[in-house]
């Protein structure tokens, strides 16, 4: 089917130079396994997993009539103050993967979403614990946390806030973990860690007993994959706990088998006492996302409240949505299944070598990486980002699509990809970065 009578003027499109694509549009009609097609029927490889959310690949069956059965049955229900029984299913099936002790899960539909539910649940876990003052938060410079309100706050991505300083909420940044001495390191490099001493310093100007949390991307994903320095996230939870502060992980990108593990968290070997999940939680078949946090949070916002009414006063009308919840148990059972994660693992080393081997190109000056995510920094353009506009558009007019945020290209092929698959994506990376005329 290619049919495309129709006018673009109505949508306005999201992170994207609208002027640009109507004059040039980039389309995708259909989608199997790790391949797009445009309307005219032109082939894409997907080197992002869509956006980072179809690691089982595209099209799986199994999803589709998970979802079908469901809508078939029950459509839509309230989860206020009623629920549907898969909720809880599938919040069952997620606490046996989740690191241990997480495993209370509120759900709701975006990563976005996700953030801001996190905040609200360590504020109102301080105000339960006697400690109203906690209103402060701490981020990362580089840092993506969604686009809400909250997550726009925690944003350490000055292009995300710029437009938006007026709306934001209190929060204090520290500094990203990378260096010029870490260009090119494959996997976590050794030096590094005593960055989370940032926390440190900043307890010490603002006062420990006025922060309420801080958010970190285990690996700092939509700024182009920065690898956290060995030790890094072991110091940021000595730190908070020593405070009193929650320890947040935003693994929407980093979850369900992206960096070998279910999570990064159990990769890593540091549990957060907060953790927020989205995009590949459905394959990216239906919009869902969660939050996970350790039983003594909730324990303690439930116990807190003796009146007849929410203990927690946030929610959402789409939160648990029982059709998300078919796709989502889907999902987790082809994770199992197929042994996706372990595939992933084991493929991360064919992944990587391929990545790395990009090294020399005259369109690159960095290239980072761990489990089957990377970034690819480009040699800066005329002006910042102008070259990761320049090179997305001529990958995908050469076959592949692959995120780009400023000059980061995020290479994040699928869980299912075989080593072929890999090994065509790295081929036309290398005929695009070896260009000496973009």
């Amino acid at each position: 089917m290619n049919d495309m009578s129709f006018s673009m003027d109505h949508h306005w499109l999201p992170f994207t130079n609208n002027k640009l694509f109507h004059a040039e549009p980039q389309m995708f009609q259909k989608a199997k396994g790790v391949r797009y097609w445009t309307p005219e029927g032109r082939e894409i490889l997907d080197g992002s997993s869509g956006l980072f959310t179809c690691a089982a690949g595209h099209g799986r069956q199994e999803i589709a009539e998970a979802v079908y059965a469901q809508i078939q049955e029950l459509d839509y229900t309230p989860h206020f103050q009623r629920a549907a029984p898969i909720s809880f299913k599938l919040a069952e099936k997620l606490a046996g993967i989740l690191p241990e002790g997480l495993d209370r899960v509120f759900f709701a539909s975006s990563g976005s979403e996700a953030v801001d539910s996190a905040m609200k649940i360590c504020l109102a876990y301080h105000k339960a614990k006697g400690e109203p003052q906690r209103t402060k938060f701490v981020s990362r410079a580089w840092g993506y946390h969604g686009v809400n309100l909250g997550g726009t706050s925690l944003a350490g991505m000055v292009g995300n806030r710029r437009d938006f300083g007026g709306v934001t909420c209190d929060v204090v940044h520290m500094r990203h973990t990378w260096n010029e001495e870490q260009r090119f390191t494959k996997g976590q490099p050794e030096d590094g860690a005593d960055l989370a001493l940032d926390l440190e310093e900043i307890c010490k100007t603002y006062g420990p007993e006025t922060i309420a949390a801080v958010f970190v991307e285990p690996i700092a994903g939509s700024i182009g994959t920065v690898v956290p320095p060995k030790g890094y996230l072991n110091k940021l939870r000595e730190i908070a706990d020593k405070y009193g502060i929650l320890l947040v992980f935003d693994e929407v990108i980093t979850g369900f088998g992206r960096t070998g593990s279910a999570f990064a968290s159990q990769e890593f070997g540091v549990t957060p006492d907060v953790m927020t999940m989205a995009k590949a939680l459905t394959n990216g078949a239906i919009p869902m996302s969660a939050v996970a946090v350790k039983r003594e949070i909730q324990e303690a916002v439930i116990s807190s409240v003796q009146a007849d009414r929410p203990e927690l006063m946030h929610g959402y009308t789409y939160s648990a949505h029982p059709v998300a919840c078919a796709a989502a148990l889907a999902t987790l059972k082809i994770y199992e299944d197929d042994k996706l994660f372990e595939h992933g693992k084991a493929l991360s080393e064919v992944f990587l070598d391929g990545v790395f081997s990009l090294r020399n190109l005259p369109q690159v000056s960095d290239l980072r990486g761990y489990g089957m995510m990377s970034g690819i920094q480009l040699t800066p353009g005329d002006t910042p980002g102008a070259k990761g506009s320049i090179v997305q558009r001529r990958l995908f007019a050469e076959g592949l699509h692959v995120k780009a945020t400023g000059d980061a290209l995020i290479f994040a092929p699928a869980l299912v990809s075989t080593e072929d698959d890999l090994a065509a994506m790295v081929d036309v990376l290398r005929k695009v970065l070896g260009a000496s005329d973009l």
